[in-house]
């Protein structure tokens, strides 16, 4: 490991990658045989990674995964398509506070994958789930919740309102989600990322379509800022 990275043909597993950017090198599985990913997650933990995420893994991979993993520790989490080689941080050793405020359950997969790519990350995660503006006396009754974080990741398909209301309501940068959650002029959620962006709540800045881990990651670094 000269150059700090693995040659294995298909991939180059970067083992500098935690002392760079402070985390390690996180592996998307869509697009992958289950097979690299495992050749892939063994590499890194081998260079001395304690702990791999892997993002967007569907059925038939994740059952491969749990197979090749089956006498070491981890953790899936078939809502939020991610597996975890390795252990989570334990609920005790997280830091600080992200708020993961989704507007229905339907956004739930995305939601998951942002709260749990921040815990991946050493983040302690406050889910406020299904307070869409729909019906925003729910959003106004959990705000108690979400006042004390250091950054909110707000969740929402359809016309995508939710993290303009959440923008308003807190002093914290809020991090918009759109999903691609909605009927056929949501536009698998083009709609949703363009009132997103067009926000009128100073603070909110936006990811892509469906994309809860940029979300969870982005929220980690932020979360880490505040508590350092």
């Amino acid at each position: 490991m000269e150059h700090a990275f693995t040659d294995m043909g298909f991939a180059k597993t970067d083992h500098d990658r935690a002392r760079r950017q402070g985390v390690g090198e996180v592996v998307y599985g869509a697009g992958k045989t289950a097979e690299q990913i495992i050749a892939i997650c063994r590499s890194l933990m081998e260079g001395g990674q304690e702990r791999v995420l892997v993002t967007r893994v569907d059925d038939e991979k994740m059952t491969a995964l749990e197979g090749a993993f089956a006498q070491e520790p981890h953790q899936v989490f078939s809502q939020a398509h991610l597996f975890v080689a390795g252990e989570l941080p334990t609920p005790y050793t997280r830091i600080g506070k992200v708020a993961v405020v989704v507007a229905g359950t339907s956004d739930l997969p995305v939601a998951e994958e942002a709260a749990l790519t921040a815990e991946f990350l050493g983040a302690r995660v406050e889910r406020v789930y299904d307070v869409g503006v729909a019906g925003i006396h729910r959003l106004l009754a959990c705000a108690d919740r979400f006042q004390d974080a250091n950054v909110i990741v707000a969740v929402a398909g359809m016309e995508g309102a939710l993290p303009s209301v959440v923008g308003g309501m807190v002093s914290c940068p809020v991090i918009a989600v759109p999903t691609s959650v909605g009927y056929g002029a949501s536009f698998q959620g083009v709609a949703a990322l363009l009132g997103m962006l067009n926000s009128c709540a100073s603070g909110v800045s936006v990811v892509n379509i469906d994309n809860g881990f940029g979300a969870g990651y982005q929220a980690s670094l932020i979360n880490r800022q505040s508590v350092h």
